[in-house]
């Protein structure tokens, strides 16, 4: 792979669960349609309101291993017990047409990322105004049972600690601010 190939931009947003971050990933990609989002393949099950092919690819664990160890994934992870891996092909041939690519991962996904991609990748991290904050916002979503609550709090402050590691920071302490600075940062990116 050669990167000088690329000309596409490579955006990555990591967060911890609750965050936000899906809120301003749906809201960036109604203000910037020409950015294409990296569609993931992930073992754990279909939410409400999820598309098999748009939300994710939703395959059996037996399929995703098979994948894993075929090679074809640029990235992948097990997070909360479920497997979510990145199509490299899908990725490459984007960037290789010009086309930039949003991503939304872990902060072990995104290890992987720059891994790959180095400086071609651009992360940005959100956080969340403190842990009873993300805790709140998790047990007001309903949709998931106390048990995952508590496993996403103990890794949120697992990622919370690598918060400075990143391109880029941004404090969710107010939905219509941070989405401003993440539209600020994303103009940044695609203009570099």
């Amino acid at each position: 792979m050669n990167k000088d190939q690329f000309t596409g931009k490579l955006i990555v947003i990591v967060a911890p669960s609750g965050t936000g971050k899906s809120t301003m990933i749906k809201r960036l990609k109604k203000d910037y349609p020409t950015i294409v989002e990296s569609v993931s393949f992930t073992t754990r099950p279909m939410r409400p309101g999820e598309i098999h092919g748009l939300s994710y690819f939703f395959i059996s664990r037996e399929e995703f291993i098979a994948k894993r160890d075929n090679n074809e994934f640029l990235e992948w992870a097990e997070v909360h017990g479920n497997f979510y891996g990145t199509s490299k092909a899908f990725v490459e041939q984007c960037l290789s047409e010009g086309k930039h690519v949003l991503f939304d991962l872990d902060v072990q996904g995104v290890d992987s990322m720059k891994l790959h991609f180095g400086d071609v990748a651009n992360v940005i991290f959100i956080a969340p105004p403190s842990v009873e904050e993300l805790e709140k916002r998790l047990r007001n979503r309903g949709t998931e049972s106390t048990q995952i609550i508590n496993l996403r709090i103990t890794n949120a402050k697992k990622e919370l600690l690598r918060k400075d590691d990143f391109d880029f920071f941004i404090l969710n302490d107010d939905i219509e601010n941070a989405y401003g600075r993440l539209k600020e940062i994303t103009m940044e990116i695609l203009r570099g």
